[in-house]
């Protein structure tokens, strides 16, 4: 340990030295004065940073301080280099002409000013970071067992340090124990961050254009954090800066980069700014590339960022620009599961309230397509996203006959008592675009969807019991379904306990118009009026909720009990 530290007095010392040497050779130039000023500026700084440096730098006595000890030795090494080199450069600018030429020579006091910067920068860095203080941590903890919290810290201190300095290989090996800690416990992304490692990954990746590993391991690493939820803040308020570099990769980089530049912008995509930024600098396009020509997972990533930023109607004309309906249908005829399920989803996206839309994919064949993902599917909660679509386009007039054509009654009705929740809610909505006219809705009272919407009235969500008297205002129309629903046990008493102002977030329209079809029953009539139809009714009247037939049904069920009251005297 006594050696290193001789030795690293030695080399302050001989810096020292260089310069003293330096403070008064420059005055003595006779070419090119006004550089050798600037550089003498610079001397300036780099004594006053390399003091500073000196007093920093404590005793390495363990692995994480010896760390950083090597770390200073570099740099300090490095820089006596370009101070013997500008030593003997001065030297040859003693000379009225300097003797390899002036434009040579300007050339080489260049180099050096911006060596003599990028030393500046470095030792600024080191000393700012507080690693030379750090006297716990663990060392290479990336190879070792894991290593308590307090090393992990440091560690990534000393790492995101060596980010910022030194040459692009050293920053490359750097990259390998950020990626090495980040994947060895979930909880080191979290620890990694709050030391401030995104900004730090975000400026490397900016200054890396022509280092294609490097900039492969970082986007590796920023979609390794990006996979904590906890932190995702973070980076979506990097911004542009992330984003500009991410779309970079997106374009010309390598199918791994990519499919990680794809983990990140999935989390980005989420904000509309972001969205917007991505559609106007060729994202979109970009990942429809992907979609078009990629490998399956490739596809199957950049389909779930497109049906991210499907979502935003602001976008949507980036979308027709670059014909997605074509490319997305040809991935749902011939990607992955999952690259059909972002393809479904994104289309629905771009579908939903746009006529033309659903029509276009409609006429190229999407019904079919359609048909042979459900067939094909293992998974319920796989079918949510198909489901939708039926729904989304049965609610156009012109497809919705092509719709029940082609079989789906059967399908959407086999999922209404399944165990998933999206599923259930998106078969009953589809059921309310289906049944258009009395024969669909006759049919789907026989396919036994009365009862299994019924039960829904019941379920613990608000969207599921909204979902299912919405589809039951429209298919009890057909007296023969009313007929299947006064059977139901709790039926009415479950439609009339969602008139209650208490369930909040539910239009209350659709139990009125479930509860107005049954009216004209007195048996119905009755059972509304047990179950307290009439105050949940009189308190959405006296709220002024302005409930579409609310008054009547109140009315109805009013002079209901009146005559009651006459027909027991």
């Amino acid at each position: 340990m006594k050696v290193a530290e001789n030795e690293a007095d030695g080399l302050t010392n001989a810096i020292n030295q260089l310069f003293t040497t330096l403070s008064d050779s420059v005055p003595q130039t006779q070419c090119f004065k006004s550089k050798w000023s600037l550089v003498a500026s610079k001397l300036s700084n780099l004594q006053t940073l390399v003091s500073d440096l000196s007093t920093s730098c404590s005793v390495p006595t363990t692995a994480s301080a010896a760390a950083s000890g090597s770390l200073s030795s570099d740099l300090l090494q490095s820089l006596h280099v370009t101070l013997s080199d500008a030593s003997s450069l001065c030297a040859l600018c003693h000379a009225p002409t300097p003797p390899h030429g002036k434009l040579k020579t300007q050339n080489e006091i260049d180099s050096i000013t911006a060596k003599l910067d990028h030393h500046i920068k470095d030792l600024d860095v080191l000393i700012k970071s507080g690693v030379l203080l750090n006297h716990g941590g663990g060392g290479a903890a990336a190879a070792a067992a894991p290593a308590s919290r307090e090393s992990v810290r440091a560690e990534f201190r000393n790492l995101i340090t060596r980010l910022q300095i030194g040459s692009s290989e050293s920053k490359n090996a750097t990259l390998d124990s950020v990626l090495s800690l980040l994947n060895e416990d979930d909880k080191n992304v979290l620890i990694a961050v709050a030391q401030g490692i995104v900004p730090v990954l975000v400026r490397v990746l900016d200054s890396s254009a022509h280092h294609l590993e490097m900039k492969e391991k970082i986007v590796a690493a920023i979609a390794k954090i990006s996979t904590a939820d906890s932190v995702k803040h973070v980076l979506i308020a990097e911004g542009l800066g992330i984003l500009n570099n991410l779309l970079r990769v997106l374009e010309s980089g390598s199918v791994f980069a990519k499919e990680r530049c794809c983990v990140v912008l999935q989390v980005l995509s989420q904000s509309k700014e972001n969205a917007r930024a991505i559609g106007s600098r060729g994202g979109i396009s970009s990942l429809l590339e992907i979609c078009n020509s990629g490998a399956p997972n490739s596809q199957a990533m950049a389909g779930g960022v497109l049906r991210s930023l499907s979502v935003f109607p602001e976008i949507k004309e980036y979308f027709a620009e670059e014909n997605a309906v074509i490319i997305l249908l040809g991935v749902l005829n011939s990607g992955t599961t999952l690259a059909q399920e972002n393809a479904i989803g994104c289309l629905n996206n771009l579908a939903n309230n746009d006529q033309n839309t659903k029509l276009l994919i409609a006429r190229e064949g999407v019904i079919e397509s359609l048909k042979n993902y459900w067939d094909s599917v293992n998974s319920v909660q796989s079918l949510e996203v198909a489901i939708v679509m039926v729904q989304i386009l049965s609610s156009c007039p012109l497809i919705v006959e092509i719709i029940v054509e082609n079989g789906f009654l059967n399908r959407v009705t086999g999922v209404l008592n399944c165990g998933v929740l999206g599923v259930r809610v998106a078969a009953a909505k589809a059921i309310y675009e289906m049944a258009y006219n009395t024969r669909t809705r006759k049919e789907l009272g026989e396919l036994g969807c009365i009862s299994s919407l019924s039960r829904m009235l019941d379920g613990k969500a608000v969207e599921e019991k909204e979902a299912a008297a919405k589809a039951l205002s429209n298919l009890l129309n057909y007296v023969g379904n009313r007929r299947i629903f006064r059977k139901e046990e709790k039926g009415i008493i479950s439609a009339v306990q969602l008139l209650d102002p208490l369930v909040q977030n539910l239009d209350k329209k659709y139990p009125v118009l479930v509860l107005s079809s049954l009216v004209h029953s007195k048996k119905c009539r009755k059972q509304m009026v047990g179950a307290g139809a009439c105050s949940h009714l009189q308190k959405l009247v006296e709220l002024n909720n302005d409930v579409d037939g609310a008054k009547k049904l109140f009315d109805s069920l009013d002079r209901g009990k009146l005559w009651g009251v006459f027909d027991r005297h």
